[in-house]
């Protein structure tokens, strides 16, 4: 039986490694930290409206090195409540590019 060893492996994250919050002192397990961010620090997401397509993007920055990173929200250019109906989701989308950011280039979260 062929098996194919190039294929990226994803991520993995030990059930026992915990994350320390980037702003605060909590602590817990990766998918934890992940409500916490967002529901406890909505405040540092700051958002823009790109001129040409309407479109918004949320964008986060990470507290260590400044390093921001968007994520456009296509659907809130048609409707107008999209955002407001999805707010905690879009967060925690938004939240887990700087988990990822953490974790790679900080070495958030390793044992």
């Amino acid at each position: 039986m062929w098996r194919n060893l190039s294929w990226p492996k994803p991520l993995q994250v030990s059930r026992d490694v915990m994350f320390n919050c980037p702003y605060c002192e909590f602590n817990g397990r990766r998918s934890e930290l992940h409500n916490h961010l967002a529901e406890s620090h909505a405040d540092t997401l700051s958002s823009r409206v790109d001129e040409y397509t309407g479109h918004t993007f949320y964008i986060v920055t990470c507290p260590v090195c400044g390093a921001s990173y968007e994520q456009v929200t296509k659907k809130a250019r048609r409707d107008p409540n999209f955002a407001r109906e999805y707010e905690y989701e879009i967060r925690l989308v938004v939240f887990d590019l700087l988990l990822y950011h953490l974790q790679g280039e900080h070495g958030t979260g390793t044992p």
